[in-house]
C-alpha cells in the first residue's frame, strides 16, 4: 500500500487559520501556534459579542420608550403594563422608532395606555 502524505490538508489548514489572523498584531498573524490561539480567542469574542448586541439593543429601546413616555407623566413600566392591557401588540423596536419617527402616533398609544390602566 502507497504510503499516504497529509501535507496538502495541514498547508490548508494552516492557510485558513494564518487567513482569519490577518491584521493580527505581531507574531499572532504570522506564527500559526500564536495565530491559532489568536483566531479561538476572537471567535469567542465574536461569539459573545452576537448575544450582547441583542441586549444592547433592548436596552437602547427601553431607554428611548422610557425618555419619551417621561413628558406624559409616565415611566417605562407602568406605560408598557398599560400597552399590554390595551392590547396592542407592538415590539419594543417599534415603539421607539414611532417615538423617534412619529410622534403623534406615539402619544396616541400613550393615551390608550393611559386609558387601560385606567
Amino acid at each position: 500500500m502507497a504510503r499516504f502524505k497529509g501535507a496538502m490538508m495541514t498547508r490548508k489548514r494552516r492557510n485558513k487559520v494564518l487567513k482569519l489572523a490577518k491584521g493580527y498584531w505581531g507574531s499572532k498573524s504570522k506564527h500559526f501556534k500564536m495565530a491559532k490561539q489568536a483566531v479561538m480567542k476572537s471567535g469567542v469574542y465574536a461569539y459573545v459579542g452576537r448575544k450582547q448586541k441583542k441586549r444592547d439593543y433592548r436596552r437602547l429601546w427601553i431607554t428611548r420608550i422610557s425618555a419619551a413616555v417621561a413628558p406624559y407623566g409616565m415611566n417605562y413600566s407602568t406605560f408598557m403594563n398599560g400597552v399590554k392591557k390595551a392590547g396592542i401588540d407592538m415590539n419594543r423596536k417599534m415603539l421607539s422608532e414611532m417615538a423617534i419617527a412619529d410622534q403623534t402616533a406615539f402619544a396616541a398609544v400613550v393615551e390608550a395606555s393611559k386609558k387601560a390602566l385606567a
